[in-house]
């Protein structure tokens, strides 16, 4: 009598193919499930290979497109970097794994499901807070944990032993001396003689990137536009061959990127369980992706706006690499940055050349970028001297944020701000009746606003000899300016 059915993530490797066999001895039925994330794979030869070995179903599921979309495109506008220098190419793929697998299970009205994922690794916990997450209900069966598994495969040669005793058919070519995953994010690769640190990765180790020295001598100047933070059109511009879907954007990054060398790296990352390992990665469309929305969104969005969402894109990337892309506080978090990247949208323009993505250029009808403000030949509508003042600083965040019609500022306290920082009038200028209703205002306002005073300025005096208003952190909301 069967012990329920078991929804078995499979790969078509040695170790899922006989976690399949050996899922059967103990009584199970097995689906296998495949997902379609971009790597390369004889899909249909998996498809056989499962069905012979004994798989009540077989699911081969195409996820690229929402895996672009509903998974990389979130972490291209958090900017999602861990530990500095890791794109979290795994990391991202394993909640779109999980989410389809505990639909298929769900589906089928099965009980279990089941991964490949050793007990030393980050994937286990990624796997399992990720079905949880989605069915509460589902048993998971983890075999590398479980000591009747381990304890009988103790090796490659075990599991090869055992497929050869259950006609499971295995690699004819030498198993490459590490281990590797790949998807259309990333490949990564790990173990085996890379498990010591100082050993130098093998030229033949990289896949998806070119040697940096052996690219072609010619970079490729490439255009990407982004909308609200998502990219949505890439262009290049020698060729003029556009881009203009999800999957063919990134699709054709990486394409560029690997052409050139873009995106590898060599590190030792801290895992969620509490051990350091080493990691070499191949990232190229996700490296030209990062620094082509690092470079509009800081053209784009506020100064203070971009300083919490920095602190929200590290939040994320830790809450990503750890597992929790379906809790609650990584949910909120999600959403607080799509929130910022309402108003991230323009051009970009960059080189492509010898492992390096250069920048060009970059525009957008979004900019907070003043060229008339900035410019040491053009008039300026305020000293030099002014520069080193907070409340010229203030008075310009104002000024740049009233040209977008992005403040909440009163029009008439705008004005006076302008007329009196930018144009050095008589403080007696700034008039206007009080606001119809009390006036929001945060402590760097009202400090300066009482910084306008009289009593504290004579007219036509520097900006510098403005004196700041610091007001306690947690200090009650003041009175309204107007009594």
């Amino acid at each position: 009598m069967s012990k329920g059915t078991v929804v078995l993530a499979y790969s078509g490797g040695l170790d899922t193919s006989c976690i399949l066999v050996w899922l059967k001895e103990q009584g199970y039925d097995v689906i296998a499930y495949l997902a379609n994330i971009g790597q390369e794979e004889d899909f249909e030869a998996a498809r056989l290979k499962a069905e012979k070995l004994g798989a009540k179903k077989v699911f081969i599921e195409d996820l690229r497109a929402e895996f672009v979309e509903e998974f990389i495109w979130p972490s291209v506008q958090a900017n999602a970097i861990y530990e500095d220098r890791y794109l979290l190419g795994t990391s991202v793929a394993r909640p779109c794994i999980a989410r389809r697998q505990v639909q298929i299970a769900q589906q089928e009205g099965a009980q279990y499901v089941s991964h490949g994922a050793t007990g030393k690794g980050n994937d286990q916990v990624r796997f399992e807070l990720s079905c949880y997450a989605l069915f509460p209900e589902v048993k998971i069966i983890s075999p590398w944990r479980i000591p009747e598994f381990f304890n009988r495969f103790r090796g490659r040669k075990d599991l090869m032993d055992y497929a050869k005793d259950h006609d499971i058919p295995v690699p004819v070519t030498p198993k490459a001396p590490w281990s590797m995953d790949a998807n259309l994010m990333h490949i990564s690769f790990e173990s085996g003689i890379l498990e010591n640190p100082k050993t130098h990765a093998p030229a033949d180790l990289y896949m998806m990137t070119k040697d940096p020295q052996a690219s072609p001598n010619v970079p490729d100047v490439l255009e990407i536009e982004f909308l609200k933070g998502v990219p949505v059109k890439v262009t290049n511009v020698k060729e003029g061959k556009s881009k203009d879907t999800p999957l063919e954007i990134f699709s054709y990054l990486n394409e560029i990127g690997g052409k050139h060398g873009v995106g590898r790296i060599d590190i030792v990352e801290n895992r969620f369980i509490g051990m350091k390992s080493r990691g070499i990665y191949e990232t190229p469309g996700g490296t030209i992706l990062y620094q082509a929305h690092l470079d509009i969104e800081t053209f784009t969005m506020d100064k203070e706006v971009r300083r919490i969402k920095q602190g929200l894109g590290i939040t994320f990337s830790e809450l990503l690499y750890n597992g929790f892309w379906y809790s609650p506080e990584c949910v909120f978090v999600r959403d607080c940055i799509a929130k910022s990247q309402e108003s991230v949208e323009g051009k970009v323009q960059m080189s492509v050349f010898k492992g390096q993505v250069y920048m060009l250029g970059r525009e957008s009808p979004k900019s907070l970028y003043n060229e008339e403000l900035v410019s040491s030949f053009m008039p300026t509508m305020f000293r030099g001297v002014d520069s080193g003042s907070r409340s010229t600083h203030l008075a310009l965040c104002a000024k740049a944020l009233k040209s977008e019609g992005r403040t909440s500022f009163d029009k008439d306290i705008r004005s006076s701000v302008e007329l009196f920082f930018l144009r050095g009038s008589d403080p007696s200028a700034i008039k206007g009746p009080p606001p119809p209703r009390p006036w929001p205002l945060s402590r760097i306002t009202v400090g300066l606003f009482r910084a306008l005073t009289p009593d504290r300025l004579q007219a036509g005096s520097a900006l510098t000899a403005v004196e700041p208003v610091h007001m306690p952190r947690h200090s009650p909301s003041p009175a309204p300016l107007h009594a």
